[in-house]
């Protein structure tokens, strides 16, 4: 049974992997033994990739400005380069948001988050699919929302990027899956992440309508993410394909 979720001496790139889920994602991966690049946002990335490796990891840094499409494809290249010119597991965890209601979202705010969020993870998957077809091996797992189901409010591009988000796992699973490359997806959800600050005010009455919705009773965190996480990235789930997987404490079904 333990051989199932070995991921021992695999190599992982996850973006966003300097901070929240993210991070906690990452630390999941190298704590079961894989050697990972993170990607950030800003030159604190090595910093946060030294704080891994003085913790006797094996780990590396690299940032980019993912809203751009030649960083996009620099980034990819320079993880690869650091992981020895090899990749078994990809986790994008990377994304912003911006909040406005419809009617008044602004244009380029639409661009920002449709470009990280959307086009990028579809760029970074391509590329390393392309390097996991050359060996008929890899796991893909992509992050989706639980506005993948739900319309959400105030955050019309997020709730189309994660949709987008959902089919391109599907899809892509489609076309790879025969070819030895699995491609699920994670869907957190509230997670008490800085991408949430907003409603982490325990005096906020959405944050206890939210909570109180929460079969769980508590909100999530990035440490909660590593078990399914490492499920996905393992031999385990081998025979799994286009899954949205919810972790979530039970919110979607209540």
């Amino acid at each position: 049974m333990h051989s199932l979720f070995d991921i021992n001496g695999k190599k992982a790139i996850v973006t966003g992997g300097t901070r929240g889920l993210g991070y906690g994602m990452a630390e999941g991966l190298m704590e079961a033994g894989c050697e990972v690049c993170i990607v950030g946002s800003n030159a604190k990335t090595l910093d946060v990739a030294k704080g891994f490796c003085d913790r006797g990891f094996a780990c590396h840094g690299v940032y980019a400005d993912l809203s751009k499409r030649d960083e996009v494809f620099a980034c990819f290249d320079k993880c690869l380069e650091a992981l020895g010119g090899d990749l078994d597991i990809l986790v994008t965890a990377h994304g912003i948001q911006r909040r406005e209601s419809c009617e008044n979202f602004l244009e380029k705010d639409w661009d920002d988050v449709i470009n990280v969020n959307l086009n990028s993870v579809f760029f970074l998957c391509q590329r390393a699919a392309n390097v996991m077809l050359k060996k008929g091996y890899g796991k893909i797992i992509t992050i989706a929302s639980m506005v993948s189901w739900f319309g959400g409010q105030t955050v019309p591009a997020y709730s189309a990027a994660k949709g987008g988000v959902t089919q391109l796992t599907k899809e892509m699973s489609n076309d790879l899956i025969a070819r030895g490359i699995n491609v699920n997806s994670i869907a957190p959800g509230y997670m008490a992440t800085d991408m949430n600050e907003a409603l982490l005010d325990k005096n906020n009455p959405r944050y206890m309508e939210i909570t109180k919705r929460i079969p769980a009773n508590r909100w999530g965190t990035g440490d909660d993410m590593k078990g399914t996480c490492i499920f996905l990235a393992s031999h385990a789930s081998d025979y799994l394909g286009g899954a949205i997987i919810p972790v979530d404490g039970g919110y979607l079904v209540k």
